[in-house]
């Protein structure tokens, strides 16, 4: 019984730190992500999952997944509207990370009040 929970408990703590982890490649290639919608994060709070980011279209409220969250004012390149899980490219700190569209096309305050509703 002993050797079944520690087993457990080691994959959990592995699968904890492999979905943490960040793709860093040194072989991205910026013409394919410039030709990407261009997105700011004007909102990102280190207690909530959730950000906001501002593109031409509006602005869309993105669920951080793997454990990376940029910081306001990160410029990311990628398809803001659509949903779901989409890779996007941070190009202030040079990384693709991954990341769930959960609503597009918003105004301001509706995006507030959506990563509101979403955090708490």
């Amino acid at each position: 019984m002993k050797k079944i929970f520690t087993i457990s408990l080691l994959a959990v703590i592995m699968a904890a730190f492999l979905t943490s982890c960040v793709k860093q490649r040194t072989d991205i290639d910026e013409s394919y992500w410039l030709s990407k919608e261009r997105g700011t994060v004007v909102y990102s709070d280190p207690y909530c999952e959730y950000y906001i980011v501002e593109s031409i279209n509006g602005y869309s409220v993105l669920r951080s997944w793997g454990g990376f969250k940029p910081y306001e004012g990160a410029v990311l390149y990628g398809d803001f509207s659509y949903y779901g899980v989409r890779e996007f490219y941070n190009r202030s700190q040079g990384i693709i990370s991954s990341a769930d569209v959960i609503e597009y096309w918003l105004t301001y305050y509706d995006a507030q009040l959506a990563a509101e509703y979403y955090c708490y």
